[in-house]
């Protein structure tokens, strides 16, 4: 197997994977955080904790499940509750990484799952927040995960589903979220973004394989800052991507 190649999904879930440390809490959903989870616990992080919105807490990922409650969540797990005590346990501060998606993210982070265009006609509804409001709230640390292009990558989200960092430093804040709490990194096909300690804005870290600065920059619908030193991501391995394909997904239910 060649190490180069690899789909944009297989790159998404190996990247994400990466960024999930070991003897760490992590709020996750199905679709790439649930690949990277089950990923992650097989390559380096053999005591990641994740959880499940629906009350699946430590769970084993020896095979995908399909639903955030379905029984496969809850295989091996630390506890088994519900969906209020998951969310009191994020409350409380006791889930470091919560992993998102969604339709739209702005320069501070803020996501829109919920529609495009006017709330009230819009072009296109979405699913909405689920969990996404209270992951994006309460979590310290919140990644999101996305494709990379200028509809997704917006000036200003047609509706705040999740608060990133809203209008700028210290808006959680004067808001009442919990103070430490906010984006962390947004993987995407293109690159890591992480956000300036400061004015809390998006920045590029690191550009992914064969990706140059202006491609991430010409596909970013608002201006994107950049890190004093930019690093380019490793591909995925062949060992990655030999786990991901027979072991973590080998009915191909996402890749």
């Amino acid at each position: 197997m060649n190490d180069k190649e690899f789909n944009a999904t297989e790159l998404l879930i190996c990247t994400a994977s990466r960024l999930m440390a070991d003897n760490t809490t992590a709020f996750i959903g199905t679709g790439i955080p649930m690949l990277a989870a089950s990923l992650a616990q097989r390559m380096h992080a053999p005591n990641l904790v994740a959880i499940f919105e629906f009350g699946g807490t430590g769970a084993i990922l020896e095979s995908l499940p399909i639903a955030v409650g379905e029984q496969r969540s809850f295989h091996k797990a630390l506890a088994a509750t519900g969906i209020c005590d998951i969310m009191e346990t994020a409350q409380r501060g006791f889930i470091e990484y919560g992993f998102l998606g969604g339709a739209q993210i702005d320069p501070y982070g803020n996501l829109n799952t919920t529609v495009i265009g006017d709330y009230y006609n819009p072009k296109v509804r979405l699913p909405g927040s689920g969990g996404g409001n209270d992951v994006g709230s309460h979590c310290w640390q919140t990644i999101a995960i996305m494709r990379h292009d200028t509809r997704k990558f917006v000036e200003q989200v047609d509706f705040i589903t999740t608060p990133g960092y809203l209008s700028g430093p210290n808006a959680r804040e004067e808001a009442g979220l919990p103070p430490g709490t906010g984006p962390y990194r947004v993987v995407s096909n293109l690159g890591i973004m992480g956000f300036h300690p400061d004015n809390k804005r998006m920045m590029l870290m690191a550009t992914q394989p064969s990706v140059t600065i202006d491609q991430v920059l010409i596909n970013t619908g608002f201006e994107m800052l950049m890190a004093d030193e930019i690093e380019e991501n490793h591909p995925p391995t062949v060992e990655e991507l030999r786990i991901l394909r027979e072991e973590v997904d080998k009915n191909k239910l996402y890749i």
